[in-house]
């Protein structure tokens, strides 16, 4: 169903195209050229992000436009391969691009001197194109497809180092994790399918928007479609894979949490929001889950000690932020949060690396005074840790200001306190690792540290200057520009969110006092020659202990899978052995066996038993024949 006819359309599928292709072209020309063959998948989506500012003109020109190809025509039922151009998708195309082309230029030295380096790069083209045709999908089913490869490519960058045991399990937990969303999410599909006889996505919002799809249908499918986007988003509770995938290399830590996997669900709550909108109890769950989750993982961010650990922690609360908007209502606001939250993390995970590549350590608390020996990498971290935080004017802050006016506005009172709780456990969180890393006495062996490479620094301040600056995009700067908010839910065909920008007093000064409040009590607790936590946690040993062991979730999944998932296993295992196939396959083919066996001394070859066999046949029919006439 095109909108237009426009240059900018016919060049949107060229941007994932450069990426597919360089991962063909990097896998062969590895063998040949080495770890230079890496250049390609940089210069792949470095030509993307130049690409996304001709289409970005082009959309703010002509207005958004779609393109299609019919892949599959029986009767009247038509499949495609299409790519819509509107608001949402080029605001995706933008931080994709942007997040992955500084990754790849910060992975250049990062990963100097790994044997594998073309592979790695060759992935990451396969990766980031899964997530360009994504937001760029106009229906269900291209968009499952890409979605899978998404999966596929984390499985690959999560496991890269597959030599170590604990990074081939964590590629495993994720794989299998978002598998389980990843069911809902077909069986979804499937329905939607089912009712419209369609997968174009704007088809099917028009076929529910004029009662076409029945409530208990379209409940149905919209429940199965947001637990595939609680496994890509990392929602309470398939949240498990997500702390567990730092095991990859941390540039690969800083895509997948800014701009690629984690944002795919938060992606498709707000492409397919209209059909939300039309089942307002699933809406209701994306908030309560949501809030939930936010909350959640802001109290175990606060105990981790490995640094990209709190990082990862930090990544789910701040999904289920963006969830919590959605299931207010907001996907201007949710996805202004998404953009900020992009850039803030992967500053934070590329600047956490730095860190790591100058001292060789993980654990916070054998680092310590960096900023000494790291100046540029220490203030660039500090930016991304106050935007996360949501101190004023940073990014954060405006991001953050909008979910809750909104929350406040839709959800009521109790879910706004609930959310500010989880506010202030963001800035505590952040001021933690921010004082315990940076500031503080230098440890001994950390002296030997430097500040790193320009390759690895520039990104870090260019991510910075985003950080400090994007948050203004939620004002009105022209006429035609209304806020970044109601820029994203244009042509969105929603009911009721506008996306602008507006102020509560109230509210921002609840938001204002939960930041600088958890950036105080983290000073409190923190800062000193002799940090307090310390005390705290041996007063409250039963609580931190829960905290530390992640609430036992994971050791609750693993009995579940001993003593439930594999033993039905084997009782199924069992089962299929004995039952189908000893008894029913088996049996069948023994019986025909011992009845051929049997049979057999029939034929034997002598025509006076042949003949005296006739003759006992035709005397027992005669007998047969005159009892039954008798």
């Amino acid at each position: 169903m095109p909108l237009g006819d426009t240059i900018g359309v016919e060049w949107a599928w060229v941007i994932p195209a450069l990426s597919a292709s360089a991962f063909f072209l990097t896998v062969l020309a590895g063998r040949v050229v080495g770890r230079y063959a890496a250049c390609i998948p940089v210069l792949a989506i470095l030509l993307g992000f130049i690409l996304f500012w001709y289409v970005l003109r082009d959309l703010l020109a002509t207005g958004p436009a779609s393109f299609s190809i019919d892949w599959i025509v029986l009767g009247d039922t038509r499949i495609a391969w299409g790519m819509i151009v509107d608001n949402l998708s080029v605001v995706m195309l933008g931080l994709v691009t942007l997040v992955s082309l500084l990754v790849q230029v910060y992975s250049l030295e990062y990963m100097k001197g790994e044997p594998r380096i073309a592979w790695y790069f060759a992935v990451h083209g396969l990766f980031v194109a899964a997530m360009l045709s994504l937001v760029l999908a106009d229906n269900l089913l291209f968009l499952y497809v890409a979605w899978e490869l998404v999966g596929l490519g984390s499985y690959l960058l999560i496991g890269f180092w597959w030599e170590k045991r604990s990074a081939a399990e964590a590629a495993k937990k994720a794989f299998v994790t978002t598998r389980l969303g990843d069911v809902g999410l077909l069986i979804g599909i499937i329905l939607l399918f089912r009712a419209t006889g369609t997968f174009d996505i704007a088809t099917v919002v028009h076929v529910a928007q004029t009662g076409g799809i029945s409530d208990g249908t379209l409940n149905a499918a919209m429940f199965l479609i947001f637990l595939g986007a609680m496994g890509k988003s990392a929602q309470f509770p398939l949240h498990v894979w997500l702390p567990d995938a730092m095991e990859g290399p941390t540039p690969v830590s800083a895509l997948i949490h800014a701009a690629t996997m984690v944002a795919a669900g938060v992606f498709l709550v707000a492409r397919l929001f209209p059909l939300f909108e039309l089942a307002p109890n699933v809406l209701t769950f994306v908030a309560v889950v949501g809030l939930f989750t936010f909350a959640f993982a802001g109290t175990l961010a606060m105990v981790m000690t490995d640094l990209k650990r709190v990082l990862a922690y930090s990544t789910v609360s701040h999904l289920g932020l963006m969830m919590l908007a959605l299931g207010a209502g907001a996907v201007g606001a949710a996805i202004f949060h998404l953009v900020a939250h992009g850039v803030s993390k992967a500053l934070l995970f590329l600047g956490a690396g730095s860190l790591t590549h100058a001292t060789h350590k993980t654990e916070i608390w054998g680092m310590g005074g960096l900023w000494r020996r790291m100046p540029v990498t220490s203030i660039t971290f500090l930016v991304g840790a106050a935007a996360l935080a949501g101190v004023p004017p940073l990014s954060g802050f405006f991001t953050k200001d909008e979910v809750l006016v909104a929350v406040n506005d839709d959800r009521g009172v109790v879910f706004l306190v609930l959310a500010l709780v989880g506010s202030l456990l963001s800035a505590l969180y952040m001021a933690r690792v921010s004082l315990v890393v940076l500031f503080g006495r230098l440890k001994p062996d950390n002296e030997h540290a430097r500040e790193s490479p320009f390759l690895m620094v520039a990104p870090l301040v260019i991510l910075a200057a985003l950080g400090l600056t994007v948050g203004l995009l939620v004002f009105n700067w022209t006429d035609s520009f209304h806020g970044f908010g109601s820029f994203v839910v244009e042509g969105q065909r929603l009911v009721a969110d506008e996306g602008r920008f507006h102020i509560e007093p109230v509210v921002m000064a609840l938001s204002i006092a939960a930041a600088l409040g958890g950036v105080v009590l983290g000073w409190v607790v923190y800062a000193g020659r002799v940090p307090r936590h310390q005390s705290i946690a041996e007063r409250y040993v039963a609580i931190h202990r829960i905290l530390v062991r992640k609430y036992y979730i994971d050791e609750i999944y693993q009995w579940a899978i001993d003593r439930v998932v594999l033993v039905f296993g084997a009782f199924v295992a069992m089962f299929d052995r004995m039952i189908v196939n000893d008894t029913g396959v088996d049996g069948t083919a023994f019986s025909v066996k011992l009845s051929a066996a049997r049979l057999k001394h029939v034929q034997s070859g002598r025509l006076y038993n042949y003949g005296l066999a006739m003759a006992i046949g035709v005397f027992s029919l005669a007998l047969i024949w005159w009892v039954a006439a008798t």
